[in-house]
């Protein structure tokens, strides 16, 4: 069994190794001052997870067409209402929808252009394949 002080070199010597094969330096470092912070990489992570559901995406897909009400979407997907409104509690936290309230009436719709271009170039990267 190696004693804490061996083990620090051993471990020492490996992250120097793990240097020594470095043959672009510049791209490292580059890359390495491009790198967002921890949180913001968790963050971004979080956000694509919303996109990881396929009912979240086709109620994405609807409100890319259309602003429209929860009964609405719930028709057009054979969904309940229970269920569209659960999901789009989830996009709205997520801010990628928005609401307008019309008399007793809750309109969605994608909550800015970024989403309806987060879902297009989406849609034109699996198209290419």
């Amino acid at each position: 069994m190696l004693a804490n002080n061996e083990i620090n070199t051993v471990t020492e010597e490996r992250d120097t190794d793990l240097y020594n094969d470095v043959l672009h330096p510049e791209i490292i470092a580059k890359t390495a001052g491009a790198m967002p912070e921890e949180n913001k990489i968790y963050d971004l992570s979080d956000f694509f997870r919303v996109f990881g559901d396929s009912t979240r995406i086709k109620l994405l897909l609807c409100l890319d067409c259309s602003e429209m009400c929860v009964c609405d979407l719930a028709n057009a997907l054979g969904m309940t209402k229970s269920a569209v409104s659960h999901q789009l509690k989830i996009l709205r936290q997520n801010a990628l929808v928005s609401i307008r309230k019309s008399g007793k009436n809750v309109f969605y719709a994608l909550a800015d252009d970024h989403v309806r271009d987060i879902i297009e170039k989406a849609l034109e990267h699996i198209n290419e394949r």
